[in-house]
C-alpha cells in the first residue's frame, strides 16, 4: 500500500498534516497606549505558518534602540528585516547628533521603509517609545506605509475583535497601571477569539528611566478572572 514501508509500517509519513513549508506570519495582536511618564507596548506571543503555530512563545517587541520599540504584525521575515534596517540607521542617526533618537524619527524611518518597499513588503508596525522632547509617543504605521500618532493603537488578526472594547475601555489620562490593565486585557480578549493569536502576553513599560519587560502566562491571563 502507498505510505507503508518497514520503517514507516503505518504510513504515518504519507498522513496529510498542516502546511509547514509556507511563510511564517505574524497573524497577531499587538497594542501600545501612551501615559503621562511614558508608554505602555504588549503582544501575544503566536506565531503561524498557515493553520500551523511555529512558535508558541516569540517575543513581538523588537527594540530598535535604547528607548524605542517597535511591535511587528505580518510577514515575520518582512517586519524582521525592517526593524533590523531601522535600528541600524538610528544607530548611525544618534553617533551623527550625538543625542538618542526622537521617536518621530525612528516612526518616519518605518514609514520610509514601508511606503518605498509597498508592493513588496507585508509589515504593520506600531513604533512606540519615550524622548526628551515628547515623552511617551505611539505611532501607527499600518500597511502601506502612512504614519499617525495616537493615544493608543492596536493592530494584527487578534485586533479585530477589540476596537469595541478599547474605544469603551480608553481613557485620557490614565496612568501606567491602568494603562497595563487595559492592554493587558484587551489582548487577553483578542487572544480568546482569534486562533492566530495566542500563547502569552509580553509587555515593556517605557519611561525616562529605561525599559521594564513583563511577562503574564497563559493561564493568568485577566480574561479568566471576575471582574
Amino acid at each position: 500500500m502507498e505510505g507503508l514501508s518497514s520503517s514507516n509500517p503505518k504510513g504515518y509519513l504519507a498522513t496529510p498534516g498542516p502546511d509547514r513549508n509556507g511563510e511564517h506570519m505574524m497573524g497577531t495582536t499587538i497594542m501600545a497606549v501612551e501615559f503621562k511618564g511614558g508608554v505602555v507596548v504588549a503582544a501575544d506571543s503566536r506565531t503561524s505558518t498557515g493553520s500551523y503555530v511555529a512558535n508558541r512563545v516569540s517575543d513581538k517587541l523588537s527594540k530598535v534602540h535604547e528607548k524605542i520599540y517597535c511591535l511587528r504584525s505580518g510577514s515575520a521575515a518582512d517586519t524582521q528585516a525592517v526593524a533590523d534596517m531601522v535600528a541600524y540607521y538610528l544607530d548611525m542617526h544618534s553617533v551623527e547628533v550625538d543625542s538618542p533618537p526622537l521617536v518621530k524619527t525612528a516612526a518616519n524611518l518605518f514609514k520610509m521603509t514601508t511606503y518605498n518597499n509597498k508592493d513588496r513588503l507585508l509589515a504593520s508596525i506600531i513604533c512606540a517609545g519615550w524622548d526628551e522632547k515628547k515623552g511617551g509617543q505611539v505611532y501607527s504605521i499600518p500597511l502601506g506605509g502612512s504614519i499617525v500618532r495616537q493615544p493608543f493603537a492596536i493592530g494584527g488578526s487578534g485586533s479585530t475583535y477589540i476596537f469595541g472594547h478599547c474605544d469603551a475601555s480608553f481613557k485620557e489620562g490614565m496612568d501606567q497601571k491602568e494603562c497595563e490593565a487595559f492592554v493587558s486585557k484587551a489582548i487577553s480578549h483578542a487572544m480568546s477569539r482569534d486562533g492566530s493569536s495566542g500563547g502569552v502576553i509580553r509587555m515593556a513599560i517605557i519611561t525616562k528611566d529605561g525599559v521594564e519587560r513583563k511577562y503574564i502566562p497563559g493561564d493568568k491571563l485577566p480574561f479568566m478572572k471576575d471582574d
